[in-house]
């Protein structure tokens, strides 16, 4: 084995990026980000990014990397990753990836399996539909013809849920039954570390960073970026709530209280999806000694 992969993961707002720096810091590592939209260098506020102080601390890959009209995904994630870490493995027999984005991690970690390619006509009628009746009808259709994978996969995110009914629909068969293959070996030893807050406690932190966002400028972050509100890096938590205000659908205060319930919504799904990998250690962000030990078993 050519070196250690520490995963730290979680739902949002449970401590990852603290955690991360001090795990890198103690055994002189660097960090990798597993979030699918920290990688965008416009969504500056929205996406919570590592502070300036965060990112001097140790060195960070995939924070603000790319322009967000340019499409990227899991698959390109983990071509990146493994090329990366094969030059982060020469300085070092440790990394740390860390973040929130499920799907980005079981790339790195797994690989994917072999998924049907695309159908274009089906594509476009959902599209279509998406365009006419919005996102609700998608959410109904995967729920009813892939309940397993619905209660993975982010259901504010169009593109996700499209691809996911396209393969649905053109193969005959759930898209979750094309993703429990044999994984994919890797030369190098991968210990997942889970970070775990109780509920009410994360979910108080969560509506205090939704405070805090705001009042650094989320409102006016997404306001310059509305024209470019149909890119899939924007349909996320955060800025759809606040362009529905834009368009006089809510008032601002009910743009945040949904941003709050929303991102609540999205830790939630985020569990679950964590909870299925049994190969996780769940512990408190707290427990700094038993971390360690379990980076170095």
């Amino acid at each position: 084995m050519r070196g250690t992969l520490i995963v730290i993961c979680g739902p949002t707002a449970s401590g990852k990026t603290q955690l991360a720096i001090k795990i890198a810091k103690k055994i002189s590592a660097e960090i990798i980000s597993a979030d699918s939209r920290q990688i965008y260098k416009e969504l500056k506020i929205g996406s919570a990014p590592p502070s300036a102080e965060e990112l001097k601390e140790v060195k960070h890959h995939f924070i603000a990397s790319r322009n967000f009209d340019k499409d990227y995904n899991a698959g390109a994630f983990e071509k990146d990753v493994l090329v990366l870490l094969d030059t982060l493995f020469q300085k070092n027999k440790y990394a740390v990836l860390v973040g929130g984005s499920g799907l980005y991690i079981d790339a790195v970690c797994n690989g994917f399996d072999k998924v049907p390619g695309s159908f274009p006509e089906i594509r476009k009628s959902l599209q279509d539909l998406f365009e006419e009746e919005g996102i609700e009808p998608l959410q109904k259709k995967l729920e009813e013809l892939d309940k397993e994978y619905y209660t993975r996969i982010d259901l504010n995110n169009p593109q996700r849920l499209m691809r996911a009914l396209e393969v649905c629909i053109g193969s005959g068969k759930p898209y979750s039954s094309f993703r429990k293959g044999k994984t994919n070996s890797r030369d190098f030893r991968i210990i997942k570390i889970g970070v775990e807050v109780p509920r009410e406690i994360l979910y108080k932190r969560i509506d205090k960073r939704v405070d805090e966002m705001m009042n650094k400028g989320l409102q006016e972050e997404a306001k310059n970026l509305v024209s470019k509100k149909t890119l899939n890096a924007l349909q996320t938590v955060g800025y759809k709530e606040l362009f529905d205000f834009f368009e006089n659908k809510t008032t601002l205060q009910e743009a945040v209280d949904l941003i709050k319930r929303n991102s609540r919504r999205y830790a939630k799904r985020q569990m679950t999806w964590f909870r299925r990998d049994k190969e996780i250690k769940w512990v408190s962000a707290t427990e700094f000694e038993k971390i360690i030990n379990l980076c170095a078993a």
